[in-house]
């Protein structure tokens, strides 16, 4: 009777756990679409998410500029980062000793633990004068954004995309090499493809990442509330821009950073959705 009533408790104290984080979620939501709904009615949809105008004071809440620089810095890192994070996965699941394995995971685990500010001063002593010396600009732009970022987002691509790697049955790979394929023919044609799932989920969800990013990204970028034109132009995201101007904002200026929010936290839901999808799916 005891065993059945503490069993019967600890599924209901999990359950409370659980709930409790769903319900965190859940107020989350119901805060920035409070928030943030009542001026996106009045601006429009269309008005606010394509408008090119970003003037709080004279009540322009046009967010396209800033929606272009989150893409552009988001697609650069992914273009730098994810063909590094797949081949440094690739090496640790197939070529790397044992010995090396085991420095160099804990190593890229590290990665994932230090603070973004430290990413945004390293890329702010570093990375901003290399790109001003040697490509021209400011320094301060989409590619030393995107460079920061591929970084940041290696953990995630190499720790997903090693474990479906290792997942995988042994017998692929052992049923390619007999069929005559080298190492890297099986790895290429039969277990890259056979991972696709996990890969695919890897950089979706090392993309969510990159979109999120704030504090390394308003040291880099430049903030310049601008299109760009190139590559070596300042940008200003999403979230840099709520991270700037959050702390004085008031008003329908408040109301349009929260807003921005929603506009974000659709965008990281839909992501981590479809990447639950491909998961699933294989």
């Amino acid at each position: 009777m005891f065993k059945k009533f503490k069993e019967k408790l600890s599924g209901r104290v999990f359950l409370a756990l659980a709930l409790s984080s769903i319900s965190a979620l859940a107020l989350i939501t119901v805060f920035i679409i409070i928030k943030g709904a009542p001026i996106i009615a009045e601006v429009g949809v269309i008005k606010f998410i394509f408008g090119m105008e970003w003037a709080p004071g004279r009540g322009e809440f046009g967010i396209f500029p800033m929606v272009i620089g989150s893409l552009t810095v988001t697609v650069g890192a992914a273009i730098l980062g994810v063909p590094v994070g797949i081949c440094c996965a690739v090496f640790l699941a197939e070529f790397a000793p044992s010995v090396m394995s085991n420095i160099f995971r804990p190593a890229i685990q590290l990665l994932a633990g230090i603070p973004s500010v430290v990413y945004g001063f390293w890329g702010l002593l570093f990375v901003v004068p290399a790109v001003r010396n040697y490509l021209g600009g400011p320094g301060l732009s989409i590619l030393t954004g995107s460079v920061i970022l591929g970084i940041m987002i290696l953990p995630t691509v190499i720790s997903i995309t090693e474990v479906s790697i290792l997942a995988l049955p042994k017998q692929y790979k052992e049923g390619a090499l007999a069929l005559g394929l080298t190492h890297w023919q099986t790895i290429y044609a039969v277990m890259l493809p056979a991972a696709k799932s996990g890969i695919v989920a890897a950089v979706i969800l090392g993309i969510g990442r990159a979109i999120g990013e704030t504090m390394a990204v308003i040291m880099v970028l430049g903030n310049a509330v601008a299109v760009p034109e190139s590559i070596l132009d300042p940008v200003r995201t999403l979230t840099t821009n709520i991270g700037i101007e959050m702390g004085y904002a008031s008003g329908e200026h408040q109301q349009a950073l929260f807003a921005t929010g929603i506009v974000l936290f659709i965008a990281i839901m839909l992501l981590n959705s479809f990447a639950q999808y491909i998961t699933r799916r294989r």
